[in-house]
């Protein structure tokens, strides 16, 4: 997806919001706050975007949005519980209507044959609704990694969540 694709989904997500008169807030591991950079270099996005938790370490998805030891230990970082925490925790914190949360492993280096490099789990939290959680591969270096990971948390938040 094009900088200027993302920007486009960026502003409609953030159309979407401010129909609803909600707000949002990431939590954002493998994408290091670039979900909420694109987000914010919306004009306005002030009036639905509260806050970005960048939780790049274990230490940080524990103290900034609440992800238990145990999920970490028993899961680990790039799985289906711990991104559930993060968002939840995340939704709770910055105390918005709607949070996505990504973590996953982006390469070159930290793949396995069970979650190989290119996999990335995404949560999406919703007030009054069940927290959502999907797992995606994907293929091409750490950049076009991330890039696909953005692109997808926001067209999935778009689509599932802020449907017109």
């Amino acid at each position: 997806m094009t900088d200027k694709e993302l920007a486009q989904l960026s502003a409609d997500v953030g159309e979407r919001l401010l129909k609803l008169g909600a707000t949002m807030t990431t939590a954002e591991s493998c994408t290091g706050g670039w979900i909420a950079k694109v987000l914010t270099d919306i004009p306005g996005s002030s009036q639905w975007f509260e806050r970005g938790f960048v939780t790049y370490s274990n230490e940080a998805k524990q103290e900034l949005v609440g992800v238990t030891a145990a999920s970490l230990e028993q899961a680990g970082a790039v799985s289906e519980p711990v991104v559930k925490e993060m968002a939840e925790g995340a939704r709770a914190k910055a105390k918005a209507q709607f949070a996505v949360s990504v973590s996953g492993i982006a390469g070159p280096d930290g793949g396995s044959a069970e979650k190989p490099v290119g996999t990335v789990w995404f949560a999406f939290a919703a007030q009054g609704q069940p927290t959502l959680a999907l797992r995606e591969i994907f293929s091409g270096d750490r950049e076009a990694v991330r890039r696909q990971a953005t692109a997808c948390a926001l067209l999935k938040l778009r689509d599932y969540f802020l449907k017109k």
